[in-house]
């Protein structure tokens, strides 16, 4: 389906709000040189008809023009030699001929005034393919410079994950240091010392077990007591 559908919609046409309503102005403003172009080349062509149609009526008004001075000349030259009747038709056959001329001269105005209007035609129809061939560059080259800058946002987002990345690294490599160090320093104590508080941590897990057989030892004592006495 075309962008025009006469040429009356191409000369007519607001290109700004052809592209304005269009989802891809370029593949829009593609058809329309398309379009353009093949019906440019339909009115040249319809021109180059006309200005055949024109040269062929002028050979044929010529040729009546011719036509009717010999007529002129026969009726002159009948009455000289005293022939009214031969004058009479050779003005009759001169009227017809002047009729069929006359008939001639208005298609040859009419084609004439035709090829005008198309001369007219092509000068729009060439304006507006130049003003959508301006508006294809300007669209290729706002495209080229979007992608441009798409491409440096792209690299520039990649740099800024690329930094963060780098910190983070940076910061965990941090950590591991300090928890390196702290893991040197425990290397450093005397192991003695490290016993001693794995026997006094020992010591107090004994102890409450101990205490807690006690109880359990004392409870059964008592209750071995009660049931001799009964």
């Amino acid at each position: 389906m075309g962008i025009f559908t006469r040429f009356s919609d191409i000369v007519n046409s607001n290109i700004n709000a052809i592209l304005d309503k269009a989802e891809d102005p370029e593949k829009i403003v593609r058809l329309m040189i398309q379009e353009m172009e093949d019906t440019l080349v339909e009115v040249r062509s319809a021109a180059a008809r006309s200005i055949a149609d024109k040269k062929d009526l002028n050979r044929k008004l010529e040729s009546l023009e011719r036509e009717i001075g010999d007529w002129d000349n026969k009726a002159e030259l009948a009455l000289r030699k005293d022939r009214e009747d031969l004058a009479k038709a050779a003005l009759i056959e001169k009227s017809r001929v002047s009729a069929a001329a006359e008939l001639v001269k208005a298609d040859y105005i009419a084609i004439d005034e035709g090829l005008s209007k198309l001369n007219d035609d092509i000068a729009r129809l060439e304006s507006k393919l130049n003003d959508a061939k301006a508006r294809q560059k300007s669209l290729l080259s706002r495209h080229k410079t979007a992608n441009s800058r798409l491409a440096v946002r792209k690299r520039i987002h990649e740099n800024k994950i690329d930094d963060a990345m780098l910190r983070f690294e940076a910061y965990t490599r941090r950590i591991d240091d300090v928890e390196g160090r702290i893991e040197a320093y425990d290397m450093g104590l005397p192991k003695d010392l490290n016993h001693a508080f794995a026997s006094l941590e020992a010591e107090d897990s004994v102890k409450e077990e101990l205490d807690a057989l006690k109880r359990r030892v004392a409870g059964g004592s008592e209750h071995h007591n009660r049931t001799e006495e009964s």
